[in-house]
């Protein structure tokens, strides 16, 4: 139980963190809840049938705050440290594409209900689920989590996640509100709910501090670049050359997108990737809907030359802002010079407006999602 806020002690003796009571206090409970899955019956144990029935899981925990408060920080101090076999750490959004994926399949099958047997298989592979940024946006979802999720901590699930909403502001306003509300009831008795509503963004005091929009392309902006995404990720720069990458599912699930660098909701990617390659609001939608921050180098000067890629960029721009997603990037001009003149120049006035917006305080200042 002490293990893990050992650690978070570690990072503030170090200087990577600064005391906050509210963290300290979801560090202890998270401690506690690592220390209750460490000593739950390993399915098939002498202990586990001695019982005679499937042990009651731990009680998980929902954290909730604002944008750079460290709830993902909090989650990887929790999730690399409990040491269980079955554990799966996913983004919700990707996590409801699966279900819905594997739904689509048993319901080929006559046998049994399908949301049961998707629930049983999900909680035979995974006994802990840590879910980042748990938003439910669409109805498809909502109709779906009571039923799901029932089954699931029936079956002996523990839930760990982060949201930038409490509980009961998930799907607020959606359509068909009242189906939705037994699974906000059902998280509230599942996990407990901790927020981080302190007065400090971490995330966007260390943004503030950094330049949004480098120019020109080159060595100085790209070392600017590396040296950005080591201090939002705290990852150590001498190990550079092993940064993850990680595929991610396309809107539909059936394609991922690949995504050269990945750490803590930060992605990077070159302008070649995401805009001269053919691809569609689809995926960029998935980047947005993925990432709290996108990290984008090389971006040209633009016009008539290159304009599929300037359409891709301008689709890709909307879905970035929409979703509230932080934007760093390098290019060989400033946004009001990236497109200067010629056929398409006006068309691209609105997304000069938006990248200067996404530099802008009040922009920073926003949570990651739609709306």
């Amino acid at each position: 139980m002490v293990f893990l806020l050992d650690r978070y002690q570690a990072l503030i003796t170090a200087g990577e963190l600064k005391p906050d009571p509210e963290q300290a206090a979801a560090a202890l409970r998270l401690g506690a809840l690592a220390t209750a899955l460490e000593a739950t019956p390993k399915r098939g144990s002498v202990l586990w049938r001695a019982l005679g029935r499937l042990p009651d899981p731990p009680r998980g925990v929902y954290l909730w705050g604002g944008v750079g408060r460290g709830k993902s920080m909090l989650m990887d101090l929790f999730f690399n440290n409990v040491d269980i076999r079955r554990k799966r750490r996913v983004h919700f959004h990707e996590f409801m594409l699966e279900v819905h994926a594997r739904l689509a399949e048993e319901r080929k099958k006559e046998a049994g209900d399908p949301v049961v047997r998707v629930a049983t298989d999900m909680v035979g592979e995974a006994r802990l689920l840590a879910f980042d940024e748990m938003v439910v946006n669409n109805t498809a979802d909502a109709a779906i989590l009571s039923r799901l999720f029932t089954a699931m901590w029936a079956r002996g699930l523990t839930v760990v996640a982060t949201s930038n909403r409490p509980p009961d502001d998930l799907y607020k306003d959606g359509l068909n509100r009242a189906l939705f509300m037994p699974f906000i009831a059902l998280l509230g008795e599942k996990c407990e709910v901790i927020g981080l509503n302190g007065p400090i963004d971490y995330r966007r005091d260390r943004m503030g501090q950094m330049h949004l929009w480098m120019v020109p392309n080159g060595a100085p902006t790209t070392a600017a670049m590396a040296a950005a995404f080591f201090r939002l990720t705290d990852y150590p720069p001498e190990d550079r050359a092993n940064v993850p990458a990680e595929d991610i599912t396309v809107t539909g699930g059936t394609r991922t997108l690949h995504v050269p660098k990945s750490l803590k909701g930060v992605a990077v990617f070159s302008f070649k990737r995401l805009c001269g390659e053919a691809r569609g609001a689809a995926d960029y939608l998935a980047i947005a809907r993925r990432f709290h921050t996108v990290m984008i180098v090389g971006i040209p000067k633009l016009g008539p030359e290159n304009r599929n890629e300037a359409a891709r960029f301008v689709t890709l721009i909307d879905a970035l802002y929409e979703h509230h997603v932080k934007l760093i990037a390098a290019a060989d001009a400033a946004p009001e010079a990236l497109y200067e003149r010629g056929d398409g120049a006006f068309e691209f006035e609105r997304t000069v407006s938006r990248l200067n917006e996404m530099q802008s305080d009040a922009y920073l200042a926003m949570g990651h999602g739609a709306g």
